[in-house]
C-alpha cells in the first residue's frame, strides 16, 4: 500500500491542490456555456438565429463535420510520454507493472530498478533532449499527411504541456523542463499546412481521486471537475487544435459532462468552426456519437459505412508507443501501409498512422522511412486519395482481389496493390461507358492499351524497367469514362 501510494504521489499532490482556475472558473464556463446553448441566439446585425448546438446527443450529432477532415484522408498519430522512457512492451507499461500485471514486466522492473523505484522516477529522464519540432514538422510535412494528432495527455496522468491542474507532473515542471504540445504547434502552423490535432485521455489509471469517483460508482465527480474538464479548456483555448482526439472514457457520459464540453467546443470555443471529434467520450459512445467514429482501434471494417470514419493503426504491430524490444518483423511494411490506406479510403475512412518518438525525443530510422515512403508515393498518387469519394458502385472488385477503388470528379482510381502477372490487369466492377474510354498510370503520361471480353475489362501493364516506374509500389489506374 505504501508503495502504490508512492506511484500516484505527483498525482495526489494535484489532486488535493486544486487551483481556482480547477473548478470554479473552468465549471463556471462550461456551466454558461451550456446555459447558452439552451437559449436562442440572434446573430449581429442579423434578425435569424444562429444555430447553436444543445448538450444533448442529438444536437450534437448533428453538426457537419469540417470538409477539411473528409478530404485529409491520411494523418499522423504520436503518442510521446513518461511511458517513452522504459519503452518496453508498450504504452501501457505502468498498466502491466502495477494494474494489471504482466510478468514480463514485472521481470523487467525487478531485473533493473531498485526495489524503491516508482513509475513517477522515470519522469526525470522524459529530458527531450534531442527534440526538435521543426525536424518533426519538415518530416510530417514530407510523409503527405495532412494533419498530426499529439497526445497532450495519455492514461498515465502526465501533461506534456504545463498543466495548471498537474502539479509537478508535467513536461514544464519535470523532464523535459519544456513545453512540447505548444513547440510542436508553433512548428506545425509556422512551416506547413497540416491541421494540429491534440489526443487527450479523460481518465487516469492510477489518480486516487477518480478512483474514489470510480468507487461511488461516478456519482461523485471530483476528478472531472477539478482535473478533466479543465484540461479540456486549456489545451482547446491555448493550443486551438483542429482535433480534439478523446480517450479513456471509462465512465458515463454524464459523468464526464462530454455533451457539455462539446457544446461549449462547437458553439463558442476558439475552434468552434473547424474542430472535429471522434467518438470516445463515455462509456457506449464508440461508433455511436461523436463527429467520426473510431469503433476500436485498428478499426477497417472492409465495407462502405454511413458515417465518417477513421482508423487509427500503428507501424508498430504491437504498440502506441516507442518499443526498444521491437524486431524488424513487429513492424508493418510499407506494402502493408498501402493496402491499409487504399482499402480504408475506398471506404470512406482516414487513415491515422502512429509513430512512437523516443524519450530523447527522436524519431527512430525506422519510422521515418515508412513516412518518407508513403510520401513518396502520394506523389504521385494523392489525386487518387485526397479528397476522393468511396466509388458507389464497388469499394473493392468483383474479380480480382486486392484491387480497391475512390472516385474523384469524373474519374474512377484503381488501387493496384501486386503487379499483375503477365502485365495484364482484369477488371470486373468497372464498365465502360463507350469505346471513347481513357486508362492511365499515375505517374505516366501514355495510355494503357484496354479492351472488354466476356464484360471483364482487360488492362495491359507497361512492359517496362522498374526504373521507369512511377512509384515501387502499388500503383494507380485512372479511369476516364468508365462506371
Amino acid at each position: 500500500m505504501k508503495h502504490l501510494f508512492a506511484l500516484v504521489l505527483p498525482i495526489l499532490v494535484l489532486a488535493t491542490k486544486p487551483s481556482q482556475h480547477d473548478s470554479d472558473f473552468s465549471l463556471r464556463n462550461l456551466q454558461n456555456a451550456v446555459d447558452r446553448a439552451n437559449t436562442t441566439h440572434e446573430s449581429k446585425g442579423k434578425s435569424e438565429p444562429v444555430h447553436t448546438y444543445q448538450p444533448t446527443w442529438d444536437s450534437l450529432d448533428s453538426r457537419p463535420l469540417p470538409a477539411w477532415y473528409d478530404e485529409a484522408k491520411f494523418g499522423i498519430f504520436i503518442h510521446w510520454g513518461v511511458f517513452s522512457v522504459p519503452s518496453f512492451v508498450s504504452e501501457w507499461f505502468w498498466w502491466y507493472w502495477k494494474g494489471s500485471p504482466q510478468q514480463k514486466v514485472v521481470d523487467f522492473m525487478s531485473k533493473n530498478y531498485p526495489p524503491e523505484f516508482t513509475y513517477a522516477d522515470f519522469a526525470k529522464s522524459f529530458k527531450a533532449e534531442f527534440y526538435d519540432p521543426n525536424q518533426w514538422a519538415d518530416l510530417f510535412e514530407e510523409s503527405g499527411a495532412q494533419y498530426i494528432v499529439l497526445t497532450s495527455k495519455h492514461h498515465e496522468g502526465f501533461t506534456n504541456w504545463p498543466s495548471s491542474v498537474s502539479w509537478n507532473w508535467n513536461s514544464k515542471d519535470v523532464g523535459p523542463n519544456r513545453d512540447l504540445v505548444g513547440e510542436l504547434a508553433t512548428a506545425i502552423r509556422n512551416r506547413t499546412n497540416i491541421h494540429f490535432g491534440l489526443y487527450h485521455s479523460l481518465f487516469e489509471w492510477f489518480n486516487p481521486v477518480y478512483l474514489a469517483d470510480k468507487e461511488t460508482n461516478f456519482t461523485r465527480k471530483n476528478f472531472v471537475n477539478d482535473k478533466t474538464i479543465p484540461e479540456l479548456y486549456e489545451i482547446v483555448n491555448t493550443y486551438k487544435p483542429d482535433i480534439v482526439w478523446s480517450d479513456g472514457d471509462a465512465g458515463p457520459v454524464e459523468y464526464w459532462n462530454s455533451t457539455g464540453f462539446l457544446a461549449w467546443l462547437y458553439n463558442e470555443s476558439p475552434v468552434k468552426d473547424t474542430v472535429v471529434t471522434n467518438d470516445r467520450w463515455g462509456s457506449g459512445t464508440a461508433c455511436k456519437h461523436g463527429g467520426y467514429y473510431t469503433c476500436q482501434d485498428r478499426y477497417n471494417p472492409g465495407k462502405l459505412q454511413n458515417h465518417k470514419w477513421e482508423n487509427c493503426m500503428t507501424i508498430d504491430k504491437r504498440s502506441w508507443g516507442y518499443r526498444r524490444d521491437a524486431t524488424i518483423d513487429e513492424y508493418l511494411t510499407i506494402e502493408e501501409i498501402l493496402s491499409t490506406l487504399a482499402s480504408t479510403i475506398s471506404c470512406g475512412g482516414n487513415m491515422l498512422m502512429n509513430v512512437g518518438p523516443t524519450h530523447e525525443g527522436t524519431i527512430v530510422p525506422i519510422f521515418q522511412e515508412r513516412l518518407k515512403q508513403i510520401g513518396s508515393w502520394l506523389k504521385v498518387n494523392g489525386e487518387a486519395v485526397y479528397s476522393s469519394k468511396p466509388w458507389p458502385t464497388a469499394q473493392n472488385d468483383s474479380y480480382t482481389a486486392n484491387i480497391w477503388y475512390t472516385t474523384k470528379d469524373s474519374y474512377v482510381y484503381a488501387f493496384v496493390l501486386s503487379w499483375p502477372k503477365d502485365n495484364l490487369l482484369v477488371l470486373g466492377s468497372p464498365t465502360a461507358s463507350s469505346q471513347e474510354g481513357k486508362v492511365t498510370m499515375l505517374g505516366r503520361s501514355e495510355p494503357l492499351n484496354w479492351m472488354v471480353f466476356n464484360k471483364q475489362l482487360q488492362i495491359t501493364f507497361p512492359d517496362i524497367p522498374a526504373s521507369d516506374l512511377p512509384c515501387q509500389w502499388a500503383w494507380v489506374i485512372r479511369l476516364a469514362g468508365f462506371k
